[in-house]
């Protein structure tokens, strides 16, 4: 069964939260327009290719914001990552720029420890993020004031207060549009409009990172449950969205906390549920992070988060 028919069910409220979250990306633009005619905006959209992504690029595109795009291309993305980033490029309106690793910081990580060195531990996993993600992440906004995510509260615990614009880092606004919407509210939108995503979906991967550091999850399992399975369940973050101070925060159960969080299986049956990957070594880390969201706060912020 293809995602779409599977998830698209929207809230009773659908129309007015799309209405909020295209006032937010028309304030994003206007607020961050480019300095001189006919530069960048800045102003960008992380893009990881996952659905709401996917549901943020076509509302900036179909409306012709003034919003660049920017995709982080680890080299150790799924085919079917690669396959949909080509189609976002040859579509969009907007530019979609791409940034990768440093090559001489990746051959030299994996001739030290090895191509799949995440698997030994918690610390081997945020070096090979850090190299993958981070690094490239800060020259992607190193010219930005602001930028756009497609968070939302109910992804997990550790995002279950996700503000709508999030001006914490003092160094640029992180843009939130779709806060508030249910994973029927993005699949809905998806199926309405013909939007293009990721046939790993339709595999039971609702939250797709890199391929050896993903997988598709079972009946039950909570939402970010097939990312680094082989670590500790109580938070599945790679850091691009989680504080620094939170540890206590993100140490209470996803399914727990606030009690905000809908398991994206909630409505599978037994039969449309395909049997997950042994879940592999466990680890006694309380965070899941690589770092690509992790507020970068002065100490005042901190103490009043």
């Amino acid at each position: 069964m293809r995602a779409t028919e599977l998830h698209a069910r929207p809230s009773a409220d659908f129309e007015a939260k799309l209405a909020h979250t295209q006032t937010l990306l028309r304030q994003a633009a206007s607020d961050y327009a480019a300095v001189q005619a006919g530069g960048p905006a800045q102003v960008s959209l992380a893009c990881s290719l996952g659905a709401e992504d996917m549901v943020l690029a076509h509302l900036i595109n179909a409306r012709r914001l003034q919003i660049g795009i920017f995709v982080l291309d680890t080299g150790r993305l799924h085919t079917e990552t690669l396959d949909l980033l080509h189609q976002l490029k040859e579509s969009s309106q907007a530019p979609v720029e791409v940034f990768r690793p440093q090559t001489d910081a990746v051959v030299q990580f994996v001739r030290r420890e090895g191509q799949d060195a995440m698997y030994r531990s918690i610390e081997l996993r945020k070096a090979c993020c850090q190299i993958r993600k981070m690094e490239p992440l800060e020259r992607a906004l190193a010219d930005k004031r602001a930028w756009v995510t497609g968070l939302r509260r109910e992804q997990s615990g550790t995002r279950a207060e996700v503000p709508f614009v999030d001006t914490s880092d003092a160094r640029r606004v992180k843009f939130n549009p779709l806060a508030d919407w249910s994973w029927g509210d993005v699949w809905h939108y998806i199926r309405t409009h013909g939007v293009a995503y990721n046939p790993l979906h339709d595999q039971f991967y609702p939250s797709i990172g890199c391929e050896p550091c993903t997988r598709a999850i079972s009946l039950g399992e909570d939402f970010r449950a097939g990312r680094w399975w082989w670590e500790n369940e109580s938070a599945k973050e790679c850091g691009l969205h989680v504080k620094p101070h939170s540890s206590h925060e993100v140490a209470v159960s996803q399914s727990d906390t606030h009690g905000v969080f809908v398991s994206a299986q909630a409505d599978f049956s037994a039969a449309e549920v395909k049997g997950s990957p042994e879940p592999g070594r466990s680890q006694s880390e309380d965070l899941k992070e690589c770092g690509l969201h992790v507020k970068h706060e002065t100490p005042t912020q901190g103490k009043h988060a």
